[in-house]
């Protein structure tokens, strides 16, 4: 994953009523959750949500359905793969394998 693209979503991750709305629709799996369901629980105005919303999209942490009248948001699970392994993949690059490791 390009740094530019961890890095926005980082950024929007960033702000605490972004990431509360990103955590719900986590937890809330595949199928994704109607908006109105997360306007409901996390107690946003609609037009508050719709901007975060907004935000997670173009970071292209979720995406949106349709079905009738009925908007959901789904996760976009490889994405926030792709940030939490551009992250773990250096952890501890730069440490030099401990004595007892090379005497095995």
């Amino acid at each position: 994953m390009e740094l530019e693209a961890v890095a926005k979503a980082l950024k929007e991750l960033g702000h605490p009523t972004r990431l509360a709305i990103f955590k719900r629709l986590v937890k809330g799996g595949h199928a994704g959750i109607a908006v109105g369901v997360v306007q409901e629980e996390l107690d946003i105005p609609g037009s508050t949500l719709s901007h975060h919303l907004s935000s997670l999209m173009s970071a292209n942490l979720i995406e949106q359905r349709r079905e009738g009248r009925t908007l959901y948001c789904i996760p976009k699970y490889e994405q926030l793969d792709g940030v939490l392994s551009f992250l773990r993949d250096e952890c501890c690059a730069d440490e030099s394998p401990k004595e007892t490791d090379t005497l095995e």
